[in-house]
């Protein structure tokens, strides 16, 4: 008799029976879990989120008993596909996060969903650190790392994931609960019973991670259960928990940067290195990788001559002995090199080579892939085996920027397939082959730290005999003989070509009203620029990024800018999510602030503000929208017809105050910003006819900061210049593109390019003051406007900082002493830059503090109802509590009136200034 599969309400009903209460169906979920970080699409049944132990116990109860596939999720930053599945997908970083550290014999217990930086931050008092440091540290679990056993940068120094698990208890699919310290009697006799095999097979070299790792069943090994289960990627077992080692963190830390004239002679570089140094790590980085960073306006440390390099990374008891040992490195090298000793340019250098992944992506004139990602083979055969791989492509008229673990001889490469069309996939599987096969000639494995998931467990067969592949099919039906975790991935693999993501783009191609001029005005191919690698997960406030704010506020993967961007593929595909109008795509975006900062944040050059604004378009083009879309979304129009006085008076009664907000849409826990009681733009009358720089009364200085525009007036006066206001109508319709009324926002830019281009054709310096406003005729004003143009006001328009830096003769007040807490705006940070604002303030004496994040007003956005609670979350994160720790002497700056407007409602009594005020008012002291 045959059982029909269980539906998917069958799914949902048996583990909501079996007590699993974080269980979601909805489209909206199952666009969010449908891929990783991968090249594949496999969209779940349902995503459930365990909040304790017993109920990923119950989940799995639920899965055997509807027999319904289990996959666990970890991140989602698995480049090979093995973090996605067609049944349950089990999310176990929002809640079974849980960290014991045992100081006392170096090592901590830790539940899979605990993020790796979270450990580090753990351990770090006590002195210790996990060896293990993928690029993904900010946001990768450990549970995941468990899974493919993840190795990193460090791994010359640390080992892999494998070498630091001290055992861990797992739950088998048929809901046994095993410690891995008690060994299982049937692996063990399946070792046993294949000796030469295990030992002439598994285990050659130390990235051979492919495949199941047989060789820590051995008995000269240990017999090590844990170790064997590490790399497994969730088809053998579940981890409940794992504890794991920690090691002594050394206190001096040195980079010798290597330069060569390409990748190929720094890969040949690496045997005499390793041979002759102690090293840390040994890690390779293209040119290409650096120029995008580049270009993008991003901080790129100087580097020595050359197209390729080596990071050599050396520890020692002190940092004097480390920088002699980094000298040393260099000097055997004899290449053109630097040492970098200090702490933050080491950052910087390690968070490029970090960000590789998203970086590579951009470093071809087509979007690169992640198809054949982390090949590895015995370091002293890499500088051939890299010849011979770009002969390969070549070709096939394909090209890749190389980097990676160079010291353990695992590279990885993005390449430049196209997979929307049958040639393009034929191309892939023929490319993908031949790539196995020259690898498993060179001795190599397929994967060298990612696992084989959906990419590569189909390519094992080229580097194991047909009897190496049986084991590791006994071993799963000694295990999970029902195929119930994690099928098609490692044993019976799924082809490698099947499920690719790029294969389902089938929609009609979607006709946009921004020219998205990064992506040939393709929506979808803008959209599938995120490859997953889930930066806006972590907290990247602590470098100065913003990246990305609503996820840090709520931890949901639907308000990440990878979930986001997921939905929105979906859109695009024209499958699961049924167009713009869709709820999923409403849920997704609603707690997006549009701040921007994934434009210069995201390795992948994601600009979700404005995918928002061109749905939120799409959606209500000829409907009715939300009320404060109409307020708020054309708020410069009605500022500039409201009596000043009369209706700073309005807002000052009670009723009437409540009434507007009602009408406006706007939270009633909001204050409503005061009109100045003359705008700026009055003063034009006044202006000197041939300045020495012109200001731009932008919406916001001119109707709510008329002080402001002045104070900048008096600085440069009295710094002998002459100024003059920009005359006639030059909104950049900001409000409008947030909200998505682009038709407006389109006529209203075209009349500021209209009116500005005279001004900036001149020659003549033209300097806006609200960040906000200038970056949109930066950015959003080119993506609108084909005018030519608007380019030019582009590329002319300067900030105060940037003219200020540049202005011959300038000179500023005195800062010596002045502390400053700074709030950049987020589209500051993401277009304009601020690292021209705090070089200048630390020119002038000031000793600043960068805050990052995003204040989470962010325009309409945190005076909307329905977002109050996030906007001050958001706040939360980085900016409020600065604003606490600083002292009352302290100035707190922010040019940008939403950053301003917050602390106004969330730090009464604190005095906010923006940089010509501070400026101004310390000159004349």
């Amino acid at each position: 008799m045959t059982v029909a599969p269980a539906t998917p309400r069958d799914v949902v009903e048996t583990l909501r029976a079996h007590g699993v209460g974080d269980v979601d169906h909805s489209t909206l979920a199952k666009a969010l879990y449908s891929t990783d970080a991968s090249l594949y699409r496999v969209p779940p049944q349902v995503v459930v989120r365990p909040r304790e132990e017993a109920e990923l116990l119950a989940a799995l109860a639920a899965a055997r008993e509807t027999a319904t596939p289990v996959t666990m999720r970890g991140s989602g930053t698995s480049i090979a596909g093995n973090a996605i599945g067609p049944g349950v997908v089990v999310d176990t970083r929002k809640h079974l996060a849980g960290i014991t550290v045992h100081p006392d014999r170096e090592s901590a217990t830790v539940q899979p969903g605990v993020v790796h930086a979270d450990l580090q931050r753990a351990a770090a008092p006590h002195g210790l650190r996990f060896g293990p440091d993928p690029s993904t540290h900010t946001r990768c679990t450990i549970g995941g790392m468990i899974g493919n056993n993840a190795c990193g940068s460090r791994a010359l120094g640390y080992g892999r994931t494998s070498d630091n698990v001290l055992g861990m208890r797992v739950a088998l699919a048929d809901g046994t609960v095993l410690d891995t310290r008690d060994g299982h009697a049937g692996l063990q006799d399946l070792v046993d019973a294949h000796l030469g095999l295990v030992r002439t097979e598994f285990g050659r070299f130390g990235r051979q991670v492919s495949g199941y790792s047989f060789e820590h069943l051995l008995p000269e090994k240990g017999r090590d259960l844990g170790r064997f289960l590490t790399g497994t990627e969730g088809t053998l077992a579940v981890v409940l928990d794992a504890e794991v080692r920690l090691v002594r963190d050394a206190p001096g830390r040195a980079l010798a940067v290597l330069g060569y004239p390409d990748m190929f002679e720094a890969a040949d570089a690496v045997p005499a290195l390793l041979a002759g140094h102690r090293l840390v790590a040994c890690e390779g980085l293209d040119r290409r990788i650096t120029d995008v960073v580049a270009r993008f306006g991003g901080a790129v440390p100087p580097l020595p001559e050359g197209s390729g390099w080596l990071f050599a990374e050396v520890t020692a008891d002190s940092a004097g002995e480390a920088e002699a040992l980094a000298r040393a490195v260099a000097a055997d090298a004899g290449v053109p090199h630097r040492i970098v000793t200090d702490a933050a340019e080491q950052a910087t250098l390690w968070r490029i080579r970090e960000d590789g992944a998203g970086l590579a992506a951009r470093t071809l004139p087509s979007q690169a892939k992640s198809g054949w990602e982390d090949a590895a083979v015995p370091p002293e055969r890499l500088g051939a085996y890299l010849r011979d791989f770009q002969a390969l492509l070549d070709a096939h008229g394909l090209d890749a920027a190389p980097y990676g673990h160079f010291g353990d001889g695992c590279v990885h490469a993005r390449i430049d397939f196209r997979l929307d069309d049958a040639s393009g996939q034929q191309r892939f599987r023929e490319v993908i082959e031949a790539s196995a096969d020259l690898v498993a000639s060179y001795g190599g494995s397929m994967s060298g730290e990612h696992g084989d998931g959906r990419a590569r467990s189909e390519l094992l067969g080229r580097m194991y005999s047909a009897e190496a592949i049986a084991l590791m099919g006994q071993a799963k039906r000694v295990l999970d003989p029902t195929d119930l975790l994690n099928p098609g991935v490692l044993v019976r693999p799924s082809p490698f070509d099947a499920d690719l993501r790029d294969r389902g783009r089938h929609g009609a191609p979607i006709r946009t009203t921004l020219r998205l001029l990064e992506d040939g005005g393709s929506f979808s191919d803008a959209v599938h620029r995120c490859t997953g690698v889930g930066k806006c997960t972590a907290n990247n406030t602590g470098s100065g990024q913003v990246m990305c704010p609503s996820y840090l506020a709520s931890g949901d993967e639907k308000d990440s800018t990878r979930g986001r961007s997921r939905v929105l593929q979906e859109v695009a595909n024209g499958s699961l999510v049924d167009g713009f109008a869709d709820d999923a795509v409403a849920e997704a975006l609603d707690l997006c602030l549009a701040c921007k900062g994934c434009a210069r944040d995201c390795p992948t050059g994601i600009d979700m503000a404005t995918y928002k604004s061109e749905a939120l378009h799409q959606r209500y083009r000829r409907r009715l929208r939300p009320r404060s879309h109409y307020a708020l979304g054309q708020l410069p129009r009605w500022a500039r017809m409201a009596p000043p006085r009369l209706a700073n008076a309005a807002m000052r009664s009670g009723l009437l105050g409540r009434v507007a907000k009602a009408a406006a849409g706007v939270d009633q826990r909001r204050s409503l910003p005061t009109f100045s009681e003359r705008p700026w733009s009055r003063d034009a009358a006044a202006a000197a006819r041939t300045p020495d720089v012109w200001l731009w009364a932008d919406s916001f200085t001119d109707r709510f900061a008329a002080d402001a525009g002045r104070a900048a007036v008096g600085l440069l006066e009295a710094g002998g210049l002459r100024v003059g206001l920009v005359e006639g109508k030059a909104c950049c319709g900001l409000t409008w593109i947030t909200t998505g009324q682009l038709g407006a926002a389109r006529r209203i830019i075209g009349q500021a390019v209209e009116t500005l281009h005279p001004y900036v054709a001149s020659g003549v310096p033209v300097v806006g003051l609200e960040p906000s406003c200038l970056a949109t005729l930066r950015s959003d004003a080119v993506e609108l406007v084909e005018d030519p143009r608007a380019i030019e006001v582009a590329e002319g328009m300067r900030s105060l900082a940037e003219f200020l830096s540049g202005a011959e003769g300038w000179s500023g007040p005195d800062l010596t002493g002045v502390e400053i807490v700074a709030q950049p705006h987020c589209h500051h940070h993401a277009v304009i830059g601020w690292d021209t604002d705090q070089r200048l303030l630390e020119s002038l004496g000031a000793s600043v503090t960068r805050v990052g994040g995003c204040c989470g007003l962010a325009g309409n956005f945190g005076v909307e109802v329905g977002h109050y609670e996030t906007s001050v979350a958001v706040a939360e994160t980085a900016l409020m509590p600065a604003v606490r720790a600083a002292g009352t002497d302290t100035v707190l700056l922010a040019d940008g009136f939403s950053c301003r407007t917050q602390l106004a409602d969330l730090a009464p009594g604190r005095r906010v200034v923006t940089l010509a005020e501070l400026l101004r008012e310390r000159l004349v002291r």
